[in-house]
């Protein structure tokens, strides 16, 4: 049997696996920035390296509507999996992954010309798109409800993950408590970007009344600055819990696993998430998760964390002062949530992409 060609537009990922069936012959389209970063999907699989680094993001919308069709043909592709929410060019015959409709539930969260960008692309997107795929039920029926996609067109590929089968490395939680200057204080994560629908200040709020009547936890936040910044500065300032919190920035992945190990707990109250990766990493290690009851966390999450709605503070504070005072919850957790990751295999993501590609080339044949 000649293999199909399948190409995977990757152009949308400026560094901060993708599978298929057996019999697949896939492609990957991506920035120079890119490959740079992950050198090792170059050994696996043939990469075409686009003249755009990523950096700028309206020559990498050009190059999608313009050398990425002239290479996929080149290349004789016979379908184009577009895995960043947009199909600019529906030849070769594409499908999309829609991450989420946040732009749509939530348009505050973005500037006036991104989102009318995506009000005029992600519909056509879905449109064009001889399949679509999303990452939960929750945002399949987003796309159904929102965008009036007929579910049978929309096929969930979640995730997989690899988990941690071996104890945490306390020499490395010891290393990056020092680093980091946390000394021997129990501690909670949540390591996102200050985007808005992260939700920060939720959070801080819910740790100021903790910090209130406990004098040892420490707020540990991860990850670089967006457009919540400054109102997350400030709040803390109000507060006056700054001592009390650690705003790390970007830091190197081992030294993020190496504190996910050592936490008491991830706290993730996020408003709007697609998935929520951040949430099924800290299961795979074992650490426990308190998660929001927006969107798609409950699914994620399922039995194996505490869930908490993202808007109330008393709540944030009550769960996080059962994981410090509790250590059988807080083991429990930890367990459950070891056990729900291992139901994001990389088995069941790689069979639920093959099975979306045979139904792709079906409707290509029909």
């Amino acid at each position: 049997m000649t293999a199909r060609r399948i190409g995977a537009n990757l152009l949308w990922l400026v560094p901060g696996v993708v599978g298929g069936s057996e019999g697949e012959d896939l492609t990957l389209f991506v920035n120079a920035a890119f490959r740079a970063a992950h050198p090792r999907l170059a050994e696996t699989f043939p990469v075409v390296v686009a003249p755009v680094s990523g950096a700028h993001k309206s020559l990498r919308v050009a190059a999608e509507a313009t050398w990425l069709v002239r290479e996929a043909r080149r290349q004789r592709i016979d379908l184009l999996h577009h895995m960043g929410g947009n199909m600019l060019r529906s030849h070769p015959p594409g499908m999309v992954t829609i991450h989420d409709l946040q732009p749509f539930a939530h348009p505050r969260n973005f500037s006036h010309l991104k989102h009318a960008y995506l009000r005029a692309t992600v519909p056509r997107s879905l449109r064009q798109a001889v399949l679509v795929v999303t990452l939960t039920e929750h945002t399949r029926r987003d796309v159904v409800d929102r965008m009036g996609v007929p579910p049978e067109r929309i096929h969930v590929v979640p995730p997989g993950i690899t988990r941690r089968e071996v104890d945490r490395d306390q020499a490395e939680v010891a290393r990056v408590r020092d680093l980091y200057q946390l000394g021997t204080h129990p501690y909670f994560i949540y390591p996102t970007i200050t985007y808005p629908h992260k939700n920060h200040l939720t959070l801080v709020r819910a740790f100021a009344r903790l910090a209130a009547t406990d004098p040892e936890p420490l707020l540990v936040l991860p990850a670089g600055p967006a457009g919540a910044e400054a109102a997350l500065q400030a709040e803390i300032d109000e507060l006056r819990v700054r001592p009390r919190i650690r705003r790390l920035g970007r830091i190197p992945r081992p030294d993020l696993d190496a504190l996910i190990d050592g936490a008491t707990a991830l706290a993730f109250p996020s408003s709007y998430e697609g998935f929520g990766i951040p949430v099924l990493e800290a299961m795979s290690r074992r650490c426990p998760v308190i998660a929001s009851t927006a969107t798609a966390l409950p699914e994620v999450v399922g039995d194996a964390g505490l869930l908490v709605d993202p808007d109330d503070v008393e709540g944030w504070a009550a769960a996080m002062r059962t994981l410090l005072e509790d250590p059988s919850t807080r083991r429990d957790l930890a367990e459950r949530g070891y056990a729900r990751a291992g139901e994001f295999s990389w088995e069941r993501s790689v069979e639920a992409l093959g099975a979306a590609y045979d139904a792709a080339f079906d409707r290509i044949a029909t």
